[in-house]
Formats: structure tokens, C-alpha cells, sequence
């Protein structure tokens, strides 16, 4: 299954790294898919598509986004959110005349999985501790990239790996966010777990 950016933006785009990211997921065939840190939701999107494919009807997507990254910036490190492509500021803004990062949009670009899909908006860091993770078997972990939130979400989703299931964190070598490394070998370290490096990009943890 091909990786597919629906003309919004993603950072899973480059290299082959979608393509990657989905046969990783596909080996795990997980039911209950988390992901921190929706953005435009693409690889949501993306996931969708693929446990549908695997699952039919019988799986649950759960995201969780701020939506609001004016609120954030002086707290946290995040993406580059303009497009580099102006077509696509024109058309979202003049055409669509909406906002691709917004919950409303996001919602209506997953509406064909309205009944499989949960969108959470919040801060991770007071979100997750109030959700029940029992039932997740995966997570894709790309939220918030400062150290104190990478920390607090590995933290948060502990259950998962100990219920078996996986983390993959995105971004785990990424020069400007030294962050998200640190906490990431700290937590490992700490916990025991194992760590595999992929694609030179993400880190998978698991128990064993």
C-alpha cells in the first residue's frame, strides 16, 4: 500500500518514508491505533486505509491534537506549517476557505471513517492521562516535540507496551529537537524496554 498526501501536508512525505512507516504498521495488523499529533491528518488518513483494508470495519483510530499552534509556540517545538506549494494556500484559503490544521477540517477529511475514528483536542500531556489506553495496541507517537512532553506521553502510554502492544515514535534523531532522543534512551533505559532504530528516523519500542 502506497503511503498517499491528499494535497495536504504531511512529513511523512519524503523518501519513501510513508511507505516505510505503513508496512511497519502492517506487520503489528493493530486494531486499536492511537496517534499523537494529528497535524493535517494524512498518516491518519493513511492508517485508516490500511486497517480497513486488514480489519474491515472492526478497528479504532484514536487522535489527539491541540489544532491550535498559535497557543503553542513559545512551549513547544513544532513544524513548519506553511505550505511550500502556494497552489495550496490558494486553494485552501480561497477555495476551500478553510483551515487544514483545524479540528473541522480534519474531521471532515476523515469523515469516511466517522465510525471507526475519535478525535481528541487537548494537550497530550492532559489528555492522555484522562483516556483509557488498555485497549491500544499501537501508537504512533508525534506530537509535542520538547523533552518534557516526549517524556510525558512515553510515560502516559507505559500500559501499552506493557499490555504488549508498540510505540513508534517519529523523529527520534531530529537535529533541532534534541529532545525528543534524550527522552526517548532515557525511558528505554529506564523501563528496560527494547528500542529499534528505523529508517533512520523512527524509534519502535517494545517489551520484548
Amino acid at each position: 500500500m502506497k503511503y498517499k498526501k491528499y494535497w495536504r501536508k504531511t512529513s511523512l512525505k519524503q523518501n519513501n518514508v510513508g511507505d516505510f512507516f505503513l508496512k511497519e504498521v502492517l506487520l503489528s495488523k493493530p486494531k486499536y491505533f492511537l496517534e499523537i499529533g494529528i497535524f493535517q491528518g494524512v498518516t491518519a488518513r493513511n492508517v485508516c486505509e490500511l486497517l480497513y483494508k486488514v480489519h474491515g470495519n472492526n478497528f479504532k483510530y484514536t487522535g489527539i491534537d491541540i489544532f491550535d499552534f498559535s497557543e503553542n509556540t513559545k512551549k513547544e517545538i513544532i513544524p513548519n506549517i506553511k505550505f511550500n506549494n502556494p497552489l495550496k494556500h490558494i486553494y485552501y484559503k480561497y477555495i476551500k476557505r478553510e483551515n487544514p490544521y483545524s479540528l473541522k477540517s480534519v474531521k471532515n477529511f476523515l469523515k469516511k471513517f466517522e465510525n471507526n475514528v475519535e478525535i481528541i483536542k487537548g494537550d497530550s500531556n492532559e489528555v492522555l492521562p484522562k483516556i483509557d489506553l488498555n485497549n491500544i495496541n499501537y501508537v504512533f507517537l508525534d506530537g509535542g516535540h520538547s523533552y518534557e512532553t516526549v517524556k510525558n506521553d512515553l510515560d502516559n502510554c507505559k500500559i501499552v507496551i506493557e499490555n504488549l502492544g508498540i510505540i513508534l515514535c517519529d523523529d527520534y534523531d531530529l537535529t533541532y529537537a534534541p529532545g525528543v532522543k534524550k527522552a526517548i534512551d532515557e525511558f528505554v533505559s529506564t523501563k528496560g524496554y527494547n528500542i529499534k532504530i528505523l529508517f533512520n528516523r523512527f524509534a519502535k519500542i517494545t517489551k520484548d
